[in-house]
């Protein structure tokens, strides 16, 4: 009925249920409901600046907003789902609570431009959150790299034994790669931190408004320039989700390595017991669900992303319906993917390195091949050539079952007469390691840089995210003054 005594004048009929039941998304945006408070705040103080409402009504609406807000901090608040989203419910109480005034406060806005402004209020918050839930992981990443300098393991390609490495550089790759997914967010958080209030439903409006004001007083660092632009198009929707499928393909491939590494076959990690899960008839068996569901989890963050470029693919300029369907996708892969970073670091803090495992499987397949090559080549053989030489040699200790490194200097020379006792040096598993010392390799002393590198990186995104927080709440207090 409130509905239908507001909105009545160009339909003879109210909407029929199925039609209330369809078009209805309360179930969704109500978590818009803070941020609606907010932003009807800041614009209802611009109205009143602007003297485009009176300044009694516009006291009335600031205090029955504020009535709205202490609502919803202490649970009292009920939502209506007789109407058909968050803003409805929020001005319909206005209504209730200070009368006809409240519906001055929708001067100068729209519906478009008002969801477009909350949603973005909401996802700064979300990503602020993921960005510190992101620097939480690489922290621990950090840790494990700091404790395991010299903790040499396998490295691979295809899944093959290609060269050894340390743990230490085995977890600071993964921690760089979250690092940029980290940045990625915050840059996507530039160009999304624009407020679009006060483009009204598509043209601006007539109304003497202030956009620069209404931006100042919700954090924004300015307005979004172009009105239809404002209301029409979610690239920023898209470019989050993207963001937050890239972050997860990351940690899948972390959580699959987990998955292998805890088997039999590999051996080189156990869980912690309270990190992983049993089986219901078979009592040995230790699985690392977690990890397993971080995988499978990425399948859905991966979804919203899909879900937008396929949903605004074919919309013409400017407001469309379908853009109602911005907020679950990517709400949802925001918060699949926080928990799931939230739930990785303890995950990898708490598990144990087999260091004699990781140890034993360094000294099979060879995987000193390519320094015996290297030494060739600083002997004056060409690659191409040492390479050839290498592979033979190999050849001969697979038929001998033998390693390189069991060889004798007669046996190697059989291959190249430049090989001396000087080889055993450079063909020595610690120092094929401790020699990779070029920037961004594995030797110690490399990886000592690269933890520096990646501690001053989130210590800039935490002093980042500490401000931004800051400038928010600030604004919140503000306006509820």
């Amino acid at each position: 009925m409130a509905q239908q005594a507001l909105w009545s004048g160009r339909f003879a009929e109210g909407m029929a249920e199925s039609t209330l039941d369809f078009t209805s998304s309360l179930d969704v945006d109500s978590a818009l409901a803070f941020y609606d408070v907010m932003g009807s705040l800041a614009h209802v103080r611009m109205l009143r600046k602007r003297g485009i409402i009176p300044e009694a009504d516009a006291d009335s609406i600031i205090g029955g907003l504020r009535t709205i807000a202490a609502e919803m901090e202490s649970g009292d608040f009920e939502l209506d789902f007789s109407e058909e989203d968050i803003h409805t419910n929020v001005e319909f109480r206005l209504t209730a609570l200070i009368g006809p005034a409240g519906g001055k406060l929708h001067t100068g806005r729209s519906r478009n431009d008002q969801v477009a402004t909350d949603f973005r209020m909401y996802l700064r918050d979300a990503v602020l959150e993921a960005v510190g839930a992101i620097d939480g992981l690489i922290d621990t990443l950090v840790k494990v790299a700091q404790d395991h300098g010299a903790t040499v393991m396998p490295g691979f390609t295809h899944m093959q034994h290609a060269q050894p490495v340390t743990v230490a550089q085995h977890y600071l790759a993964h921690a760089f790669k979250l690092a940029r997914d980290a940045e990625r967010f915050i840059d996507a958080y530039g160009r999304m931190n624009l407020c679009p209030l006060g483009a009204a439903a598509l043209a601006g409006t007539t109304y003497s408004i202030d956009r620069r004001m209404t931006a100042e007083a919700l954090a924004f660092a300015g307005p979004t320039e172009n009105s239809m632009d404002s209301v029409s198009d979610r690239d920023f929707v898209s470019e989050l989700a993207f963001c937050a499928s890239q972050t997860a393909v990351h940690l899948s491939s972390m959580a699959e390595e987990l998955v292998y590494w805890s088997s039999l076959e590999f051996g080189f990690i156990e869980m912690d017991d309270r990190y992983t899960t049993g089986s219901s008839i078979m009592p040995q068996k230790k699985n690392p669900d977690i990890a397993e569901l971080i995988r499978g989890r990425t399948g859905s963050v991966i979804g919203a992303l899909m879900s937008m470029l396929v949903m605004q693919k074919g919309l013409p300029l400017t407001y469309n319906r379908d853009l109602q369907e911005d907020k679950r996708p990517l709400m949802d892969a925001m918060d699949t993917l926080t928990k799931c970073l939230t739930i990785m670091s303890p995950v990898i803090s708490t598990m144990r390195f087999d260091t004699g495992r990781m140890r034993r499987a360094v000294e099979e397949g060879f995987i000193n091949a390519t320094d015996l090559a290297d030494y060739l080549v600083v002997k004056g053989v060409p690659f191409r050539e040492a390479h050839g030489i290498v592979g033979a040699a190999v050849r001969h200790c697979i038929e001998q079952g033998k390693r390189l490194e069991d060889m004798t200097v007669e046996e190697f020379r059989r291959f190249s007469d430049l090989i001396g006792e000087d080889v055993y040096d450079c063909i020595s598993i610690d120092r094929c390691v401790e020699r990779r010392d070029s920037l961004g390799g594995t030797s110690p002393a490399s990886t000592d840089a690269q933890i520096m590198s990646v501690i001053q990186g989130y210590m800039s995104r935490e002093d980042f995210v500490r401000q931004e927080t800051s400038l928010i709440e600030g604004a919140w207090d503000a306006l509820l003054e």
